[in-house]
């Protein structure tokens, strides 16, 4: 049972390709090694999974190579999890993430119902409910008022999703990822740029003093939900798929130093507009539907991934 990853070169796509192959699962590829952060880190990934992978270096835009894909290597499951991330470098450029996020996710839509695959697995985030009131968040809000393009673009993607099970009975699943780090994690994302800040003594920005909340759930357990979802096609469902429970930046920050022994240096600054002030997972529906149970804490996470970017950058301890 062939499954396709896109983004697959990525963190988490990655990630997901290894605990499949240790499953002797056979893995279809689809990455376009965008240059948003080195790619040369994404092609150290995809070298890591040996020469049981598969892959294709395209866009998911390119209808012809998604059709060649599908077409070529009898795909029955997608992990759909290319996109164009990032909520603050969105904010300046909706018509691109609009041309990937959605266009690029009907395209692969349109090929997975007219080839009739049996799970279509697609990432999502928690920034899909903007500022709401009701935390922690869950699934049945209406997650209508996004707060920047990247967040409406896989709000858009879900509801496209939607319409090809309502359709053509496809089975998607939407997977709205929390605040996702551990080894191998992006180096644009907090988690890895707080490291470097503290090792380097750069001025890490506090927005709102440090008190915004995010619920961080690490990559091991993020990717056992993956799997869970693809190996059971329910229709059309969303999930919350994180920890369920979220600290503060300066909480954080904290937990590092004293994993590092060193202070970090810091600056206040005001919230973006683009940010909610906190991330909460009610993950009750995952739990119960798919037998998600995340086990991995944020002290444990932190420790795990620090120890990974020791020994990944040859880092001596500081303690």
């Amino acid at each position: 049972m062939t499954t396709l990853i896109t983004g697959g070169a990525g963190f988490i796509g990655s990630r997901l390709a290894l605990r499949l192959l240790e499953q002797s699962e056979p893995i279809v590829i689809l990455d376009n090694f965008d240059p948003f952060y080195d790619p040369a880190i994404k092609r150290e990934n995809i070298a890591a999974l040996g020469s049981n992978v598969v892959t294709i270096e395209g866009s998911i835009c390119d209808v012809d190579l998604v059709e060649a894909v599908f077409k070529q290597h009898s795909i029955r499951r997608v992990a759909h999890l290319a996109a164009l991330a990032n909520v603050r470098y969105s904010v300046e450029r909706g018509r691109q993430y609009a041309d990937v996020n959605v266009t690029g996710t009907v395209t692969l839509l349109d090929a997975a119902r007219r080839y009739q695959i049996d799970s279509f697995v697609m990432g999502s985030t928690s920034s899909v409910y903007g500022q709401t009131a009701r935390v922690p968040f869950v699934e049945d809000d209406a997650a209508a008022f996004p707060l920047a393009p990247y967040p409406a673009s896989k709000r858009s993607a879900e509801l496209f999703g939607y319409s090809y099970h309502q359709l053509f009975g496809l089975n998607v699943s939407v997977m709205r990822f929390f605040n996702v780090y551990g080894p191998h994690g992006r180096p644009d994302m907090m988690p890895m740029k707080v490291i470097r800040s503290i090792l380097d003594g750069e001025t890490i920005q506090l927005f709102a003093e440090g008190q915004l909340q995010r619920d961080w759930t690490y990559i091991d357990d993020i990717v056992s939900g993956l799997v869970l979802a693809l190996d059971k096609p329910m229709g059309y469902e969303v999930f919350n798929l994180g920890c369920g429970a979220p600290i503060t930046l300066k909480a954080f920050i904290d937990i590092y130093e004293q994993l590092i022994g060193k202070p970090a240096v810091t600056v206040n600054v005001p919230q973006p507009r683009s940010d909610p002030t906190i991330t909460y997972c009610d993950n009750s529906k995952v739990r119960r539907l798919l037998g998600f149970d995340p086990k991995v804490d944020i002290e444990t996470g932190l420790t795990k991934t620090w120890e990974w970017y020791c020994s990944r950058y040859d880092v001596p301890s500081i303690r």
